[in-house]
């Protein structure tokens, strides 16, 4: 009878939580990084007019104004109607100016609203937090990329069927994330909004406007022809053009390789101001 004690003592019944201390999410946190991204999604999503529909419109009146009021649609470019240059670079430029958007918005209304320890405290690694906010960011560049080419689809006179699919994902995916990380850079940078609206104002808005989206480059001058081959996003408006007019005003091979270097550096970069917390922790 004095034994049992002493067995069920050698033989403790299994804890079925693990000890203070010991190590559970032992590889990536997919179920953290995946409420995150969910969060941030849902957050645009809840006010979508404002978020999709809006910059769609918007966007799309650029090609009323060239096409229609301008008397654009008897003019070649490319070998194309003008009408078929432009489309692409349009859902191209809106597709990255809401990517920066959105992921510029994130850290920067935490710190101004005092909830940045909500992106702080839960159990991501810095490569969770960094890969939620720029897929969230992406995902809404490819919704609004979306409203336009359904809308530019029922345009007369427009054609936005793609002919290399290829290109059209793989330029809209490096376009929209080369924003993207850039409005994580500029979220943990700002201290303010205005901060964030001068990148807008004086960086996003010139090279996007200013990357060949409404012109071919082939008619600049020397000088602003390099020019334009040193602004990122003249590849990613070139290359996703090539995607649906099979013509483009670079190398596609080249643009390619200059937006995933730029990518895997930016993303880097974000990696490392994130890890050591400049301007997010005290």
């Amino acid at each position: 009878m004095n034994d049992q004690p002493k067995i069920a003592a050698a033989h403790p019944t299994p804890v079925p939580f693990p000890e203070p201390g010991e190590l559970v999410i032992r590889n990536v946190n997919w179920a953290g990084t995946r409420a995150l991204y969910r969060k941030e999604v849902r957050r645009f999503m809840k006010v979508q007019l404002q978020t999709i529909w809006a910059p769609a419109v918007t966007t799309l009146m650029f090609l009323v104004i060239f096409t229609i009021a301008l008397g654009g649609a008897n003019r070649q470019v490319l070998g194309v109607p003008f009408a078929d240059f432009i489309a692409p670079g349009l859902m191209m430029m809106g597709m990255m100016n809401n990517a920066f958007a959105n992921s510029s918005f994130s850290l920067l209304a935490g710190k101004m609203q005092g909830t940045l320890i909500d992106y702080l405290m839960p159990p991501l690694s810095v490569g969770e937090l960094l890969l939620a906010l720029v897929g969230a960011a992406v995902t809404r560049a490819v919704c609004v990329g979306l409203a336009l080419w359904a809308a530019m689809a029922l345009w007369p006179g427009v054609h936005v069927t793609p002919t290399h699919l290829w290109a059209v994902i793989w330029f809209g995916l490096m376009g929209a994330s080369l924003t993207a990380f850039i409005g994580v850079m500029t979220s943990i940078w700002a201290e303010k909004f205005d901060h964030a609206a001068a990148i807008t104002n004086f960086v996003i808005g010139p090279m996007t406007l200013l990357s060949g989206t409404f012109y071919s480059i082939d008619r600049l001058s020397p000088v602003f022809r390099a020019i334009s081959h040193a602004n990122p996003f003249f590849y990613a408006i070139s290359g996703f053009r090539y995607g649906f007019v099979a013509a483009a005003d670079g190398n596609v091979l080249v643009g390619s390789v200059v937006l995933l270097a730029l990518n895997a550096g930016l993303a880097l970069l974000c990696y490392v101001l994130l890890r050591k917390g400049w301007k997010i922790k005290a």
